[in-house]
């Protein structure tokens, strides 16, 4: 009897490989020879799957946003504004060897992304959906008294988003070894200063 394959589960772990690559050679290491090897396949096998390398990063960076996402998901639920803000970006944040390994995809989609319309879209999807929750929370702890800065939710939303993205370029560029980057005490400074800059304390 032939054996049933999962597809998809072929394809996230084909996914999973060529993050483990980029993480650790960089993105022109990343050949469909070495996923293949790393997955455990033989070459062609990767064809019907992506049959490119382009299409498999476009895969990559979603399933990365989307793995971040569920975590958001997570530590998000039942929370509401600053407290649901923070949790939101400590999940972004490459505060960890999973997180900085996620930023090492991300930015070499972006660099992609310049020349790519499909890909400009794909990322600008993402950000509008990370936008739209950070504007929601932002709101929510306005409402609440907790932001009291005489600011736009969307510039301040706009501020954050950046800050984040600017993290994850910080990390993925970093020499080897250096883990420590301040982003959490960075953080904390600039919800800090959501209450204070027009006069609240």
């Amino acid at each position: 009897m032939p054996k049933i394959v999962d597809h998809d589960e072929r394809r996230l772990e084909l996914v999973d490989a060529t993050w483990r690559i980029i993480a650790r050679q960089g993105l022109e290491s990343a050949t469909m020879r070495e996923i293949a090897t790393e997955a455990g396949f033989a070459n062609g096998a990767l064809k019907p799957y992506f049959p490119t390398k382009d299409t498999l990063l476009e895969f990559a960076f979603s399933h990365v946003f989307n793995r971040t996402n569920q975590r958001i998901a997570g530590v998000t639920a039942g929370k509401t504004g600053l407290e649901a803000l923070r949790a939101f970006c400590l999940e972004v944040l490459p505060l960890d060897e999973e997180r900085v390994n996620e930023a090492r995809i991300v930015v070499p989609f972006w660099q992609r992304a310049i020349n790519d319309p499909q890909k400009a879209a794909i990322h600008q999807q993402s950000m509008d959906e990370w936008l739209g929750a950070i504007r929601r929370f932002l709101a929510e702890a306005r409402e609440s008294g907790d932001v009291a800065a005489a600011v736009d939710d969307s510039i301040l939303a706009g501020q954050l988003l950046n800050m984040l993205l600017g993290a994850q370029i910080e990390a993925a560029l970093a020499p080897e070894g250096e883990k420590d980057f301040g982003h959490a005490a960075q953080l904390e400074g600039y919800l800090a200063l959501l209450g204070t800059i027009s006069g609240r304390k």
